[in-house]
């Protein structure tokens, strides 16, 4: 079965233009389910059966697996049989016949402005990687960005006289996102005073945000950024990079912003539907995020 496995990978890769990391992890959640099918003794999808699925899934529930990642698995798995049904290599898709595991319903950590405007002014500025994680924490809450966006942001990305920012999402979709005056000023005097101590010829490429070695910060390193400056804040929520992001399109919303403009800043589609919201001109979500935004 791992010969089909490989092909949908590679149609993955080629055709979807996943990211390496979303394929990695579409094959983790597959390849799990044909390790837990060896007992079975199946070695042909077309052998598959719904039965089969329940009592996976039953045993992912079974070993602790939270409902949201019983989720991804499912929908790993249903796409792979749904590429197989649409090849012809199986004559039924097994599927659809399980029910979808319910995810818990919970409401993602947003930070206060106050909380926000606390953690923004613990950096030292007049420290080279202190002023640079005041950039990255402005930037971070400006933008709405993902941990991978903000680690991937290039100097070629900084459009500071139309007031934007270009960011690469999931699938490498391309988004222009405003960026308000307060995180400007932060990247621009990073940009002055921190970077030029901070990079290295041959190593920083052309990443605007840069290790103390010079080259790209990892994801590790932006987690061990907020942590720090959310414990000198003495908040005692649980916060995490994609706070920041949720706090964003929260504060947006709670000041009166169209939740289509946030939608578009996001590069989110509304998950209630199967429409992808209505294009939104750049100049009307540039005024909406300079009036509603706390930093704008």
């Amino acid at each position: 079965m791992n010969i089909f496995l490989k092909e949908y990978l590679t149609v993955l890769k080629l055709e979807k233009n996943l990211s390496d990391n979303t394929i990695e992890s579409y094959k983790n959640d597959i390849s799990a389910l044909f390790r837990f099918l060896e007992d079975f003794k199946i070695e042909d999808p077309s052998d598959i059966r719904s039965v089969h699925l329940i009592s996976f899934f039953k045993e992912l529930f079974n070993i602790g697996l939270n409902s949201s990642s019983a989720a991804r698995y499912y929908s790993s798995i249903k796409g792979f049989f749904n590429y197989l049904l649409g090849c012809k290599y199986i004559k039924e898709n097994p599927i659809e016949k399980v029910p979808t595991p319910k995810l818990a319903k919970h409401l993602p950590p947003v930070l206060s402005v106050n909380e926000i405007d606390s953690i923004l002014s613990k950096p030292d500025i007049n420290d080279k990687l202190g002023l640079r994680d005041k950039a990255i924490l402005e930037t971070f809450y400006a933008c709405g960005l993902r941990v991978s966006e903000l680690i991937n942001l290039k100097l070629s990305d900084l459009f500071f006289k139309e007031e934007i920012i270009r960011a690469f999402g999931k699938g490498s979709k391309e988004r222009v996102i405003p960026i308000g005056s307060s995180a400007r000023e932060w990247v621009t005097n990073y940009l002055k005073h921190s970077r030029p101590l901070l990079q290295k010829k041959m190593k920083s490429e052309n990443y605007l945000f840069l290790n103390s070695r010079g080259t790209k910060l990892s994801r590790m390193g932006i987690w061990k950024i907020v942590e720090r400056y959310v414990k000198e804040a003495g908040i005692e929520k649980e916060v995490h990079p994609h706070t920041f992001r949720h706090s964003f399109a929260t504060h947006l919303l709670e000041g009166g912003a169209d939740l289509r403009a946030v939608q578009e800043m996001l590069g989110h589609a509304d998950i209630s539907t199967t429409q992808i919201y209505t294009h939104i001109d750049r100049e009307y979500i540039k005024q909406v995020h300079k009036e509603f935004h706390p930093r704008g």
